[in-house]
Order: C-alpha cells, then sequence, then structure tokens
C-alpha cells in the first residue's frame, strides 16, 4: 500500500502530513492542518476558496505566481506569503523555473487576529528577514508531526507562534527601511517615553525632529505597528498603573501626573485599557 504522504507525488522528497486537531488543540492552542514540503516535480497548481484556513508558504527555490483576491504577484526563491483562504486564491509554478515550497495550513486560537494584523503592516508576499529559520520552522513542524509525538500539537502550536512572529517582524529588517530614518523614529518614540506626561501634539513631534506630520504618522506605523497617539496613552496608562499600585495618590492627582487634563478621560482610557476601573486594578494588584 502507498504510504500516505507519498500520494501524488513524483519526488521521494515530497511530503504531505494531514492532521486532525483534538479538542484541547482547537479550543486552546494554534493548530496545524496540513503541512508539507514540495519538491519541483512535483509543483503545484492550485486553485481555492471558502476554505477556513491560514496559509502560510515559503518558496524555497524557483519561481512562480500568486493570485490572490483578484491581484498577482510574482514569486521567487526567498519570497513568502501569508493569506487567509476563504478569498479565492491561486498559485502556480513557474514552467521553465519550477518551485520548492514548504506550507502550513493551520487555524485556532487568535489565527485570524494575527493575519489581520499582519494585512494591516505588510503585503500578502514578504521577505523574512532570515529566510533559513523560517524555512527551518516549517521543516521542524513537518517532524514533529511526522514523528507523532505526544506532546505534537503543543509543540505545533509553539512552533506557528514562532513563524508568526518571523512574519510580522518582517518590517523591522535593516533592509525594509532606510537606517537614519529608523534611527529618527527610534528617537521619536524614546522622546515621547521621556515627555509622554508634557502637553504632546503631532504638530510638537513634527517640529522637534523636523519631520512632516504625514511622513512621521505613516512611518512610525509601519515600524512600531501602532500609532503615536496609541503610545503616548500607552506610555501614560503605564505610568497611572505605577502611581496606583506604589503610591495613595488619588486617581485626580495620579491623572494629572500622567499628563491627562481630564481625570475622566483618563478613567476612560484606563478602562478601555485594562478592562477594569482605577480603584479596581489598585485592589487587585496591591501587594
Amino acid at each position: 500500500m502507498e504510504h500516505p504522504e507519498a500520494m501524488n507525488f513524483k519526488s521521494k522528497f515530497s511530503r504531505r502530513i494531514i492532521n486532525t486537531p483534538g479538542p484541547a488543540a482547537k479550543s486552546t492552542f494554534f493548530y496545524m492542518q496540513e503541512t508539507g514540503v514540495i519538491k519541483p516535480e512535483d509543483a503545484p497548481e492550485t486553485h481555492r476558496r471558502d476554505l477556513d484556513s491560514l496559509l502560510i508558504v515559503a518558496v524555497a527555490d524557483g519561481s512562480g505566481e500568486l493570485e490572490y483576491d483578484g491581484r498577482k504577484f510574482p514569486l521567487k526563491k526567498g519570497d513568502c506569503f501569508f493569506i487567509d483562504c476563504n478569498v479565492p486564491h491561486f498559485y502556480r509554478s513557474s514552467a521553465d523555473d519550477p518551485w520548492e515550497l514548504l506550507w502550513v495550513h493551520f487555524n485556532g486560537a487568535t489565527s485570524r487576529q494575527y493575519h489581520d494584523y499582519f494585512i494591516g503592516q505588510s503585503e500578502v508576499v514578504f521577505r523574512p528577514a532570515i529566510f533559513d529559520r523560517f524555512v527551518s520552522v516549517i521543516n521542524e513542524i513537518i517532524e514533529v508531526n511526522a514523528a507523532k509525538k505526544p506532546e505534537a500539537e503543543i509543540l505545533t502550536s509553539r512552533l506557528i507562534v514562532e513563524l508568526l512572529t518571523l512574519s510580522l517582524t518582517v518590517n523591522s529588517s535593516a533592509s525594509q527601511y532606510d537606517t537614519v530614518l529608523k534611527q529618527k523614529l527610534g528617537a521619536v518614540n524614546s522622546y515621547i517615553e521621556d515627555h509622554f506626561s508634557e502637553d504632546l501634539s503631532l504638530e510638537k513631534l513634527s517640529s522637534e525632529f523636523y519631520i512632516s506630520k504625514f511622513y512621521l504618522t505613516r512611518e512610525y506605523k509601519k515600524i512600531y505597528g501602532k500609532t503615536i497617539f496609541q503610545h503616548i496613552i500607552s506610555c501614560r496608562i503605564n505610568y497611572g498603573k505605577q502611581l496606583l499600585r506604589f503610591t495613595d495618590r488619588s486617581v485626580e492627582e495620579i491623572s494629572h501626573l500622567c499628563g491627562f487634563n481630564d481625570q475622566s478621560y483618563f478613567a476612560r482610557q484606563f478602562k478601555k485599557a485594562e478592562n477594569l476601573t482605577c480603584f479596581a486594578y489598585r485592589k487587585k494588584w496591591r501587594d
């Protein structure tokens, strides 16, 4: 009987592992649905839609093309893509330069939230800063599941998180952004952390660092994954937490020390961030 992993493959080095997650994995972990590696002899042409799965693919060799949500993306060695398989998609190898692919279909936990965040920060097709590690993680997912270890689901979940982390941090690589710009935005970030209790505004930061408001807003979010306003609020809330835990100052006093002119606004922002009132937070976290 032909081994299931070898079905439909010409190369003995092509592999496909299909997984049915257990109840714990479905309710708690990131879980693998299918993973594998395709050698050039088996270069696939795939059309799908309405599939409840997220897919990460790495092009280890050769070239091809992805069509996703009506857009076409050329692919070559070192490229990866991360897509929602509910969306119509099609990918195929180049006839002249057939590709080798590694892939993971996965779901569970906060998979879709990760994908939504990824799409907000990056293109569908991306090039990881450490491509070798990216490929290595997929290979580890393949090996862990091929070995059918008792702890395979837990280990797979950890590896999927690493794969997502490598995907989400692609824009922080030095090759993606000009070094001078990164240094300037790093200085902006440090300035906010040192002066968050002051009356900070986009206009003030733009003037202080000689950068246009539009450019500052756009590039800051690309690198840090949040807006400048969100970072200011985060710094103020963090300081508020310290004062609530380690001092007996009133909420009104704390709100002013954090840079909020309005106590009720501070209280709303704090509740939004922590899902707790200031008083409830103080009570829970007091030693």
